[in-house]
């Protein structure tokens, strides 16, 4: 059935002019951006080009999304229901589901719309230094009509320097509507935030 659901993914694409670009990491457990957002369109194409790509995208949900009859079809898509009720935060609910999974490719579009902001959301950096799990460069190229999983990072917990790689890759990845693109940059933290990101990497 993987074989049959690739080859018709592909086929689609292909019909609308598309080309997937990989491989993915051959790693089970990582984050995948998805960027940039700026369409309804960008996780069909993301979805579609993970079957090619022979891998199974899964993605957060509030946990309201789980409930009831649609609930298995839900998980079954790939979702991952998030508590917002718990004291727990989603970054550390992530990165124990992690924990706890043999594989899971977390998709995730760090604008967190699909309007211009100023800066990304930096959940996904902080699910993957505390999962200790690579971040795959995933894009959606409008101008190229390609999509797939570039390069690979392991965070090093200097996010700042992290991000600057992640900008490099994303600077002429064309969204499909480049207007709306948003800045590949963090907002800036505070000293507290600081020290506490510093006592992290030294421990």
């Amino acid at each position: 059935m993987s074989n049959i659901s690739a080859k018709l993914a592909n086929r689609f694409l292909d019909l609308i002019g598309w080309q997937v670009v990989g491989p993915a990491p051959a790693t089970p457990k990582y984050i995948l951006i998805a960027a940039p957002h700026t369409s309804n369109w960008d996780f069909s194409l993301m979805f579609l080009a993970g079957k090619v790509l022979g891998i199974r995208i899964s993605w957060m949900g509030k946990e309201e999304l789980f409930r009831g009859p649609l609930g298995p079809l839900t998980r079954a898509l790939g979702g991952v229901p998030v508590n917002r009720s718990v004291r727990q935060n989603m970054v550390a609910q992530m990165v124990q589901v992690f924990n706890e999974r043999d594989a899971l490719i977390l998709a995730v579009p760090p604008a967190g719309t699909r309007r211009k902001t100023p800066y990304w959301k930096t959940g996904f950096y902080w699910i993957a230094l505390g999962a200790q799990v690579p971040i795959a460069f995933g894009f959606i190229d409008y101008k190229r009509k390609q999509v797939g999983v570039g390069p690979t990072l392991m965070p090093t917990g200097d996010i700042e320097a992290d991000i600057a790689v992640i900008r490099d890759f994303y600077a002429d990845i064309t969204a499909k509507f480049p207007e709306e693109k948003s800045i590949v940059a963090v907002r800036p933290r505070t000293p507290k935030q600081h020290t506490e990101s510093t006592d992290k990497q030294n421990r």
